[in-house]
């Protein structure tokens, strides 16, 4: 699953550490994330969702949508 959750973080300004504190999940859970070598939880894919007031869809896309 591709995410932009990078590009989220960053237009706010937030570390990892930062963003991970306000998902209460590690920061290496966030990095894992960014990286695409760990897909979330859909419970965590939509608190993160939610915390950038935007649709999951907006956050994470399949990687066959974004060819």
């Amino acid at each position: 699953m591709n995410n932009h959750l990078r590009d989220l973080r960053g237009e706010r300004g937030w570390s990892q550490q930062e963003l991970a504190e306000r998902l209460d999940v590690s920061r290496q859970s966030v990095n894992a994330i960014e990286t695409g070598r760990y897909d979330p939880s859909l419970p965590l894919a939509f608190k993160i969702a939610e915390l950038f007031g935007l649709a999951i869809e907006q956050v994470f896309t399949s990687p066959s949508r974004e060819s």
